[in-house]
């Protein structure tokens, strides 16, 4: 069984009583196990932080770094959303332009459908 620990560089440096293993006489302060809710591989966000401090430059030049600028225009400015209806207390999904702020109409099953793109006119 492998346990999912903290994967902040520092994080056994950090002298906090639940850090504090062992029996006594000989107790070390060790890596805590990462947090389910919110920190993903961390336990909080001090040794997130630490771990982008150190890896964060490495990470971008290996999965890519930017070379140029990006532009949101009216091609592709389009996002799927949802308002709700509160006549009816139901979802109206939509596709919306978030430059032009133009609506088209999406069905429920358009709207959760990752591969269904939007129809050119």
């Amino acid at each position: 069984m492998s346990l999912k620990y903290c994967q902040g560089p520092d994080c056994h440096s950090y002298t906090t009583q639940d850090r504090l293993k062992g029996i006594k006489g000989s107790k070390t302060f060790q890596t805590r196990r990462r947090s389910r809710l919110v920190y993903d591989e961390f336990c909080d966000t001090r040794c997130y932080n630490d771990w982008f401090s150190k890896y964060g430059t490495q990470a971008v030049n290996h999965f890519g770094r930017l070379k140029e600028v990006k532009h949101l225009t009216e091609d592709n400015a389009w996002q799927k959303t949802y308002d709700w209806d509160n006549r009816t207390d139901d979802r109206v999904y939509v596709y919306r332009n978030g430059i032009t702020k133009e609506q088209r109409p999406l069905t429920e099953s358009q709207y959760n459908d990752s591969n269904y793109t939007l129809n050119e006119r």
